[in-house]
């Protein structure tokens, strides 16, 4: 069974300058409930120098988390950039808006997520393991853990936006 092994960091610092590409990818959940997701991507890469290199659908299923949020089935298949286009008007209501950064540090390369829309101002960095007890070296960018906190899945991001935090919510 595949499964999806990360933690989660909130950002603090600099971040871009260690990257080596982005992508802009907008998503939308054709159900999320119990922990399960369905999920519809539409992600556009580009080189560093801000030019489009290419544009990928993607449809994911993700089952409910274990081990407090760090582990959870996952399937993934590309789908075309037309069948992505279609797939996303049956979504719920809430498009998830960000920017990826693909930043190598160490031997592993974390994703960091800046967020547009109504999450905007909300900067998360995700490693992936090949085990839940797999060392990593921290970039000087990580902040606080937040891995399992449900308020950081995309698919609540959706229904509960940044914008809509308290200021408690914003603390961890």
């Amino acid at each position: 069974m595949p499964l999806e092994i990360e933690r989660k960091f909130l950002v603090r610092g600099d971040y871009k300058s260690l990257a080596a590409s982005f992508s802009r990818i907008r998503q939308g959940y054709i159900c999320s409930g119990h922990g399960r997701t369905v999920r519809v991507r539409l992600r556009a890469e580009y080189r560093m120098d801000g030019l489009p290199e290419m544009a990928h659908g993607w449809l994911t299923i993700k089952g409910p988390s274990r081990s407090g949020g760090l582990t959870r089935y996952e399937f993934e298949k590309e789908i075309t950039h037309d069948e992505a286009l279609s797939l996303l008007t049956l979504c719920e209501p809430g498009i998830v808006d960000k920017t990826r950064w693909l930043v190598p540090y160490g031997e592993h390369l974390f994703e960091v997520d800046e967020f547009h829309g109504d999450n905007d101002g909300l900067v998360v960095a995700e490693v992936e393991l090949r085990s839940e007890n797999e060392p990593f070296e921290r970039p000087p960018f990580l902040g606080d853990e937040v891995t399992g906190l449900r308020r950081y899945y995309n698919s609540c991001l959706r229904a509960h936006p940044y914008k809509d935090w308290t200021p408690s919510e914003r603390q961890s």
